[in-house]
């Protein structure tokens, strides 16, 4: 697209807009890059890791806070987890491949009200990304075909056979399932 080359003199406007929409090219690919060294999944928003709201772990105050999954890659995982819990159990199955497990990441887990409920749970995510025989034994439990699934269990670590989530959920509706969840 000639983006090293200079501008010839008398060149055309079409000329110097390709030029110019290399250049934006070029410098979000160099951000596209550091995001992704950074931990960034998004490639609306690569530099999200940076950002001050991604940063805080969460206040008094009510400010926006990123909330942390415990990890639960094997039955084995997930049982000593449900076993030391004293509040009610998330457990969310997460794929990077999965549009809908991105979705609800971005637009229902941001939301101040879901956070807000999230925040007294215990969060739990299975990522069977790789779907290794460990993720499906995990799958199979809870008669899942894949994620997206979320699977509720109350503060003794017991499951809450009637309430599940498979798909997508925006917030308000998400919200109204967590309240069933919250003693």
């Amino acid at each position: 697209m000639g983006l090293h080359q200079p501008l010839a003199a008398g060149a055309g406007v079409g000329t110097a807009l390709r030029k110019g929409i290399a250049w934006l090219l070029m410098l979000w690919g160099v951000l596209l890059i550091i995001g992704l060294a950074a931990g960034s999944r998004d490639i609306t928003q690569p530099l999200r890791p940076f950002t001050a709201a991604s940063m805080v772990s969460g206040n008094a105050t009510g400010e926006a806070r990123e909330l942390v999954f415990t990890p639960a890659d094997s039955l084995d995982d997930l049982d000593a987890i449900l076993a030391r819990t004293d509040r009610p159990v998330m457990l969310d199955f997460y794929a990077d491949w999965c549009v809908s497990c991105i979705q609800m990441e971005k637009f229902t887990y941001s939301d101040a009200e879901v956070a807000s409920r999230l925040g007294k749970m215990q969060l739990v995510q299975a990522d069977v990304t790789k779907n290794a025989p460990e993720h499906r034994a995990l799958l199979k439990r809870f008669n899942l075909f894949g994620p997206p699934g979320i699977i509720f269990f109350d503060e003794k670590g017991g499951l809450i056979e009637d309430v599940r989530v498979v798909g997508f959920q925006h917030a308000g509706q998400f919200a109204r399932t967590l309240d069933r969840v919250m003693p």
